[in-house]
């Protein structure tokens, strides 16, 4: 899969969904549902959910629908989702990055796959673009675990930053924009925490993904405008609205494209 992330916006924008979210008996998400919509699943490692049962099986699912693999790992955090930072050293960060994609391959070799791409989940995925350390400790770790594989983040206000860094590690990098999520003037997500920080109006997530796909401004929080440069767009499958959602913009954006 060839991905384009210079300064210009790149058409057609692949859709991404995390999956394999389940653990043992706790259902979580729709995927099977999804899955014949997006171009790229983020399946989950064990880490903050999914359990080997899980990830063999939406690796097939995957397969079967000709969906590129990624790896989603974690912090080790189950019981809170792999949504609370944790302190964890430069190795120790390494080391639960390989862990998990690791773990993650080999089910994907056995099915006759591969983990073709790395987007780190939650609270790692945050950190890492906050701080500058943490995004050079990933990037270090997904380039020492295999040559050009990819890093999918954040797509913010001002990418030159973070792909300067990915340059000099030699990890492409493949940025993602929010179809369901409002954004700071900074391009950041607003946080959970605050009203309005998700788009539960299927009209408005569709609308958000288009205006993504033909390059053109967002409104910020504040108001003001957002540009994103964004190959890739993260959509999220976890109730029958969102599925819904998914399709509405896996047809939207055929439309844009056939044009």
């Amino acid at each position: 899969m060839n991905i384009d992330t210079g300064a210009r916006q790149v058409k057609p924008l692949l859709l991404n969904c995390d999956m394999g979210e389940s653990y043992g008996s706790w259902h979580m998400g729709l995927d099977a549902e999804v899955m014949p919509y997006i171009d790229c699943a983020n399946i989950a490692c064990g880490y903050h959910a999914g359990d080997p049962g899980i990830m063999r099986r939406t690796v097939a699912m995957a397969l079967e629908h000709g969906v590129t693999v990624g790896a989603h790992p974690a912090y080790p955090d189950l019981v809170g989702f792999g949504r609370r930072s944790m302190a964890c050293s430069p190795e120790e960060i390494r080391d639960l990055l390989h862990y998990q994609i690791g773990a993650l391959d080999g089910i994907c070799k056995v099915l006759g796959g591969r983990v073709a791409y790395v987007k780190p989940h939650g609270a790692l995925y945050n950190d890492m673009m906050a701080d500058p350390l943490k995004l050079r400790t990933v990037l270090e770790a997904v380039a020492a675990y295999g040559s050009g594989l990819p890093l999918m983040l954040m797509a913010t206000a001002d990418n030159r930053a973070a792909q300067a860094l990915g340059d000099e590690v030699g990890v492409p990098l493949w940025f993602e924009a929010f179809a369901d999520r409002a954004y700071t003037a900074s391009g950041h997500l607003v946080s959970r925490r605050l009203p309005g920080a998700v788009h539960h109006d299927p009209a408005q997530v569709v609308e958000q993904a288009l205006r993504l796909a033909r390059g053109e401004a967002l409104v910020a929080a504040d108001g003001s405008a957002l540009k994103l440069l964004a190959s890739t767009l993260c959509v999220h499958g976890d109730n029958d609205s969102s599925v819904a959602a998914v399709r509405q913009i896996r047809q939207a954006l055929d439309a844009l494209e056939a044009r």
